[in-house]
């Protein structure tokens, strides 16, 4: 019985925090009809109902909550605890969950971490490719990766990638009926391709910085995207000037396909970072992702991870 228990609280816990039965049933390789019988069983021992369903969603109710509160770091510590016994092992083995971009994990991550996934065959490294800001704690990631000027001041920031710049850029043939411009303030006579936001909702406000002086331009245009590639097509097409970091556009200024303007506007700043919370214990398999991952420069906000 207590093993039963057990198991049903463990399955409690990963429909409460993942909000569905599909996911927690795919995370937890049953079924859903098995998943939702033992939930109910749950709640017929304990006379109580743990969850509110409808045909959305399926959250916590006022002791579901509590439940979760109570025992759900408990699960968090016995998966911390087995995942350092890896370390008795010949090499470390595990799964390390990590939320990026996909430019980022295509450029940075899979290359370097490449080496270490064929020396380390029992690691398992997960990825979810997301442009908005994931809350990694409450979505159980290891670590995630973002800009380093946007990572929160509590995280562990580990830069992992050169210093970027962000570059304006439109084809040859947009340029052959518009003038360049000179300053930021002359974008807004230019259609330009907006980007969504996917954190705030908001449409990216083009910053520029140039000895000191600041300028944030509101642009305009007939297209917004959420996502950098079809930014890019819709430059290379000539329907708008975009802006984006210079190394997801190389290629394309390298053989002309793309030209840049305001180039002394745009400044360099901090590059991608790993970030995760400074409360994690980390896992020898998280350590080694870390350590294949650092950038052989200081951050100010650096730890070591072991």
């Amino acid at each position: 019985m207590v093993r039963r228990n057990l198991n049903d609280l463990f399955y409690f816990v990963t429909v409460a925090r993942e909000g569905s039965f599909t996911r927690a049933a795919s995370l937890l390789n049953v079924t859903q009809s098995a998943l939702s019988q033992a939930i109910s069983g749950l709640e017929t021992r304990l006379q109580i109902r743990l969850l509110t369903r409808t045909t959305r969603s399926v959250s916590p109710t006022a002791a579901g909550e509590r439940l979760l509160n109570a025992i759900g770091h408990r699960f968090d510590e016995i998966e911390t605890e087995l995942d350092e016994l890896t370390e008795l092992r010949d090499k470390p083995a595990g799964t390390v969950r990590i939320t990026c971009g996909d430019h980022v994990l295509h450029s940075i991550l899979l290359p370097k971490l490449t080496p270490l996934m064929r020396e380390y065959p029992d690691i398992t490294l997960e990825f979810d490719v997301n442009y908005g800001f994931r809350d990694i704690v409450a979505d159980r990631f290891d670590a995630g990766v973002r800009m380093g000027k946007t990572i929160d001041k509590d995280m562990i920031a580990v830069p992992i990638g050169p210093l970027m710049r962000l570059a304006v850029v439109g084809s040859p043939a947009y340029f052959e009926t518009r003038p360049a411009p000179k300053v930021p303030q002359d974008l807004t006579a230019h259609p330009c391709i907006n980007q969504r936001m996917q954190s705030s909702g908001g449409l990216y406000v083009w910053d520029f910085e140039r000895r000191g002086r600041r300028a944030n331009v509101r642009v305009d245009g007939p297209l917004i995207f959420n996502t950098t590639q079809p930014q890019i097509d819709a430059a290379l097409s000539g329907l708008g000037l975009a802006l984006l970091p210079d190394d997801e556009l190389a290629p394309y200024l390298d053989d002309g396909r793309l030209v840049r303007v305001l180039e002394d506007w745009c400044p360099k700043f901090e590059g991608y970072h790993l970030y995760y919370p400074s409360r994690r214990q980390p896992s020898p398999a998280f350590a080694l992702v870390v350590n294949a991952l650092r950038l052989g420069r200081p951050s100010a906000r650096t730890e070591s991870p072991a």
